[in-house]
């Protein structure tokens, strides 16, 4: 039977439909009213970004146990020092200086033995790289052999043998200024009557640091850097 007028229309609609209906699924643009052609046209707003809420800032990760910033934390044994509150108990008057003897993690392992009765405030590795503080500036090293001098002194060893030719300069230059630094902290004068090596405590029995030690190259390098630390 012939299609009526009627009918031909329903089906030329329904073409135009799916045929809608298609573009829009593959995004592609359908044909719009003159006033929503004016309204795409418009410039979109641009949306400002939230700006992030500034919180407070991250703490400095610092060691608490170390009084000199450089420093690690390496313990020695409770039984090898005297705890104390210097310099409100003693005064802090000289800086002692000392070899090991021996490499670094034996003295570690000597410090932290409690049948060893030794202990130094700081080492200082051979390269001068590396600083461990092992006691507290306020307790009391067990290292000079004299009970006097330990209770109003900072005891510094060094990586080396007494018999040993030459001492990096790195070591020198890292020791000069923690020397500096404490001779600054307690007001401790920069001469050789208050920097002292282990063999100048009276009644020692140690030799260190030995005569391959530059005293003169040492003190001109604690001299310099104490002049340049504000007190």
């Amino acid at each position: 039977m012939e299609d009526s007028p009627l009918s031909r229309r329903r089906l030329l609609w329904g073409a135009a439909g799916a045929a809608g209906t298609a573009l829009a699924a593959v995004g592609l643009p359908q044909l719009m009213r003159p006033e929503e052609k004016a309204k795409a046209a418009l410039p979109r707003p641009v949306r400002k970004a939230k700006a992030p809420v500034a919180g407070p800032p991250a703490p400095l990760r610092t060691d608490p146990s170390v009084d000199y910033a450089p420093a690690v934390w390496v313990e020695a044994s409770e039984s090898n020092y005297s705890p104390s509150d210097r310099p409100e108990a003693y005064p802090i008057e000289y800086v002692v200086i000392h070899l090991t003897t021996d490499i670094l993690p034996i003295m570690f392992a000597k410090f932290n033995d409690p049948a060893e009765r030794v202990s130094a405030h700081y080492v200082i590795s051979a390269t001068g790289r590396r600083i461990a503080q092992c006691v507290r500036e306020r307790d009391v090293a067990w290292h000079s052999g004299s009970v006097w001098y330990n209770y109003r002194s900072i005891g510094i060893e060094h990586e080396g043998w007494t018999d040993q030719p030459v001492y990096t300069d790195e070591m020198y230059e890292a020791s000069a200024v923690l020397t500096a630094t404490i001779c600054a902290k307690y007001d401790v004068p920069v001469d050789r009557d208050h920097i002292l090596g282990h063999v100048e405590v009276p009644l020692s029995t140690h030799d260190d640091p030995g005569t391959a030690w530059d005293w003169d190259k040492y003190m001109k390098l604690v001299e310099t850097a104490r002049r340049r630390i504000r007190t």
